[in-house]
C-alpha cells in the first residue's frame, strides 16, 4: 500500500536530511539490497535461533540416552522439567522485547545467549531431579527473549514484502536444529564413559560450550540497524527505509518506550486472535522435538536408530518452509497457504493415530513426518502472540504421557485439537483483516489530514495501513 504522495515526500526529505545527499534509491538493484542484507544479516540470526531451540530440545535426546534412570526420575517428573521451561520461557519474552528496545540488540541478544549456553552446560552436571528442574526454570527465563526478538528485529530492516521468507529463513533453523540434535546426540553418546561421564551429559556440556562460543562471535556481527550498518551505501539506507515505508510509516530503532504502547498490544484483537494461530502451530512443533525420539524409539527401534531416524523428518520441513515462504513473498498470499498447511497437518495428525491405533510403525513415521512438514507495540504484541504460543509447549509436555506410550494417542489427539483452534483464528484473522481494508477503501484519505509523525504513531490503525491477506 503505497502513502498519499504528501506524506511520501515528507518521508523523502526526512530521509535524505538523515542521510546526506545520495542517489535516488529506485536506481539501485532490489536483489542487490537484499542479497546484502541475507548475507549480513540471515545467517547470524539462524545460527541464534538453532543453538536455542538444540539447547532446549536435546532433553529429547538425553532421556532415551539415559537422562531419567541416572536421575532417578519419574514419567510425571520428567514432563514437569519440560513444562516450567515453556511458563518461564513464555513470562520472560514481554519484558525482553522491551529490554530490546531499550538496550541494543548486539548486546541484549548476545547477551541472554551466553546465559543461556552456560546453563545448558551445567545441566550435563546436575546430580538430582531437583537440580535439572531448577536449571530449566532459569533456561526459559534466558532463552524466552531470542525468538520474539529477532522477529521484531527483522521488522527493522525487511518490508512485508520480503519478511516472510526471511523470517522462515531464520525459523527453518528449528528443523535444522532438530535434525542437528539426532544426529549430534547420536556422535556425542560414543563419548559415554569419557571423563566418568555418562554420554548424555556430554550431550549438555558440548552443545552449551558451543553456544557461548558463538554468543561472543555474535556481539561483533549484529547490526543494531540499518543506519549503523556499515555495509550498506548511504543509497542502500535510503532503499531500506523507503521499502519500509511502503508499509506506512513505522516508528524507527529509537523511539521512546511508553505504556500506552504495551496496553495498545494487550487490548488489540488481531494480536489475541493471532495468539491462537501461533499456540496451534507452535505447539506441533514442540512435541515432535521433545518427544520424536521417544516416539520413534516406543515403535521399536533402537536409541541409537531412534537419532538418526528424526534426520529426514527434520530436513523435509525445513526445505518446506523456505519453499513455501518464498511462493507466499512472491505472491503476497498468506491466508490461503495457512488453509492449505493446517489441511496437511491435520491429515498428518489422523494418519499418525491410525497407525498407532493398528500398531503399524510405517504408518506412524510417515504421518510425524507430515506433521512435521507442515507445520514497543510491534515489539510488544510480537512478544504477546509468540509468548502465549510458547505456552502451548507447556501444554504438549503433559500431553505425552508414560502410560499412554507407545501409542500416545491422547498425545496426538490434544496436539490436533490445537490445531483445529489455530485453523478457526486464521478465518477470523483473514475476514477481520478484509473488512478492515475494506472499511479503509471506503471511507478513503484526504492527503494532509495527518502528519507523517500522527500516521507513524498509528501503526496498523492508519487509515493509509492495509493487511496483505
Amino acid at each position: 500500500m503505497s502513502l498519499p504522495k504528501d506524506d511520501k515526500e515528507d518521508i523523502d526529505v526526512a530521509i535524505a536530511e538523515k542521510l546526506g545527499d545520495c542517489e535516488p534509491a529506485a536506481k539501485l538493484s532490489d536483489a542487490r539490497v537484499l542479497r546484502k542484507l541475507d548475507i549480513r544479516l540471515i545467517p547470524m540470526l539462524a545460527v541464534l535461533y538453532l543453538m536455542s531451540f538444540l539447547d532446549r530440545g536435546n532433553i529429547g535426546n538425553a532421556k532415551i540416552e539415559g537422562l531419567a534412570e541416572d536421575l532417578h526420575m519419574s514419567g510425571s517428573q520428567y514432563d514437569l522439567t519440560l513444562t516450567v521451561f515453556f511458563l518461564t520461557y513464555a513470562f520472560a519474552e514481554v519484558p525482553s522485547n522491551i529490554m530490546l528496545k531499550r538496550l541494543k540488540p548486539s548486546i541484549w541478544l548476545p547477551s541472554i545467549m551466553v546465559i543461556w549456553g552456560t546453563i545448558t552446560t551445567l545441566m550435563g552436571v546436575v546430580k538430582s531431579f531437583n537440580g535439572l528442574l531448577v536449571a530449566r526454570v532459569f533456561l526459559g527465563l534466558s532463552e524466552g527473549g531470542l525468538y520474539p526478538g529477532v522477529i521484531y528485529y527483522t521488522t527493522i530492516w525487511y518490508s512485508r514484502k520480503h519478511a516472510l521468507l526471511r523470517n522462515a529463513l531464520f525459523f527453518s533453523a528449528a528443523s535444522i536444529a532438530g535434525a542437528f540434535s539426532g544426529l549430534l546426540a547420536f556422535a556425542i553418546d560414543k563419548m559415554d564413559g569419557v571423563g566418568n561421564l555418562a554420554g548424555w551429559r556430554w550431550i549438555f556440556i558440548l552443545e552449551g560450550m558451543a553456544t557461548v562460543v558463538i554468543a561472543v562471535i555474535a556481539y561483533f556481527l549484529i547490526y543494531d540497524s540499518p543506519d549503523e550498518a556499515s555495509f550498506l551505501t548511504d543509497d542502500e539506507k535510503r532503499w531500506v527505509y523507503e521499502q519500509l515505508n511502503r508499509d506506512g510509516p513505522r516508528a524507527q530503532q529509537n523511539e521512546k518506550f511508553r505504556w500506552n504502547f504495551v496496553t495498545a498490544a494487550f487490548t488489540d484483537w488481531q494480536v489475541l486472535v493471532a495468539m491462537f494461530m501461533n499456540l496451534s502451530l507452535i505447539s506441533p512443533i514442540y512435541a515432535i522435538s521433545l518427544f520424536l525420539p521417544t516416539i520413534i524409539k516406543n515403535l521399536g527401534f533402537t536409541s541409537t536408530n531412534a537419532q538418526l531416524m528424526t534426520i529426514p523428518i527434520y530436513a523435509c520441513a525445513a526445505f518446506m518452509a523456505i519453499a513455501v515462504a518464498w511462493y507466499s513473498d512472491r505472491h503476497l498470499s498468506r491466508s490461503p497457504i495457512l488453509f492449505v498447511f493446517y489441511g496437511v497437518i491435520i491429515a498428518g495428525y489422523i494418519i499418525t493415530m491410525a497407525g498407532a491405533a493398528a500398531s503399524i510403525p510405517g504408518l506412524t513415521y510417515a504421518g510425524v513426518f507430515i506433521v512435521t512438514c507442515g507445520s514497543y507495540k510491534r515489539a510488544v504484541g510480537l512478544a504477546i502472540h509468540v509468548g502465549f504460543g510458547n505456552l502451548g509447549g507447556a501444554m504438549v509436555s503433559n500431553f505425552y504421557r508414560s502410560q499412554d506410550s507407545p501409542k500416545f494417542l491422547l498425545g496426538h489427539g490434544l496436539s490436533l485439537m490445537l490445531v483445529l483452534i489455530g485453523l478457526v483464528a486464521v478465518v477470523i484473522l483473514r475476514f477481520g483483516y478484509d473488512h478492515c481494508n475494506k472499511k479503509r477503501d471506503a471511507l478513503g484519505y484526504t492527503e494532509g489530514t495527518l502528519s507523517p509523525e500522527e500516521i507513524e504513531s498509528l501503526g496498523d490503525k492508519a487509515p493509509t495501513y492495509r493487511y496483505i491477506l
